[in-house]
């Protein structure tokens, strides 16, 4: 299969071109030029080459075209397009304003779904994100470092309710909670702000939940997190992370499991 990869930042991209390459698939990269890494260039050049083109945010018929042109019938997304990036940055041509209109509410899902509809217009079929990467999702139960205690199990509890509701109001997919309070609420923010400013609020001991939204489109947006997120952790006092088994890409495990182990930071997957 030849595989269109449409490229944001982070490590996602680099693990979709490797392991598609591993399974066989031909592979073109659409690299958005405002998030992708540049160091994804000299990964598209090892062989077996896999051609990139550089498109702005906003340029959803040309990258139409570049797919349609090498003969792509089925793309995925790999790696975040900041959320603010709805307010400002974005410079749509005549396909994306057409997918604007569409709109009922401005947010990352609605968006990304008319894009999606529109791709499919046009012989593209947008695919799971986690297609060529299953072994990368959380497993369910203990995943890493200590064990929660009776105090943050009870917290992880409360954190649950509180952020499947967010999650369903499509606010956002991560909390922070502290003794059966929410101490923060992610937006468009990201999780590892999301963090830090609970750990300002609340000092240390608090519990950040991660989950997917209950029906969760796993082509666009799935939950990520690794070793930059138990860091960011460590910083803030954050003592335990939980995410969704099954719905939660979990980059860096050996390291992440390392990292938390020494910072004494419980991991668990609530099984979904």
């Amino acid at each position: 299969m030849h595989i269109g990869l449409i490229a944001g930042n982070g490590r996602f991209p680099f693990l979709v071109l490797d392991a598609a390459r591993r399974l066989g698939h031909q592979v073109t990269i659409v690299a958005v030029r405002e998030e992708a890494s540049p160091d994804l260039e000299a990964a598209a050049a090892a062989e077996p080459r896999a051609p990139i083109v550089w498109l702005s945010l906003g340029q959803l018929g040309a990258c139409i075209e570049t797919f349609r042109a090498a003969g792509v019938t089925h793309a995925l997304m790999a790696g975040q397009v900041k959320h603010v990036k709805i307010f400002s940055g974005i410079v749509p041509d005549r396909l994306l304003l057409s997918a604007l209109l569409r709109l009922r509410s401005k947010n990352t899902d609605a968006l990304i779904s008319a894009v999606a509809e529109i791709l499919r217009e046009h012989g593209i079929e947008l695919l799971d994100s986690t297609t060529f990467l299953k072994p990368l999702l959380a497993p369910a139960g203990h995943v890493a470092g200590r064990q929660p205690s009776a105090e943050e199990r009870a917290d992880l509890e409360f954190g649950y309710r509180m952020a499947d509701a967010i999650a369903g109001l499509d606010i956002g997919q991560t909390i922070a909670v502290k003794a059966a309070a929410v101490v923060a609420v992610e937006a468009m923010e990201g999780t590892d702000a999301v963090i830090a400013r609970a750990g300002r609020l609340a000092g240390p001991g608090v519990v950040v939940v991660k989950v997917a939204k209950p029906n969760q489109d796993m082509r666009f947006d799935v939950p990520v997190v690794g070793l930059a997120t138990i860091k960011a952790m460590r910083a803030a006092g954050a003592s335990v992370l939980s995410v969704d088994a099954g719905k939660t890409l979990m980059f860096d495990r050996e390291a992440l499991a390392a990292a938390a182990a020494e910072a004494g930071i419980a991991v668990v997957g609530r099984p979904r």
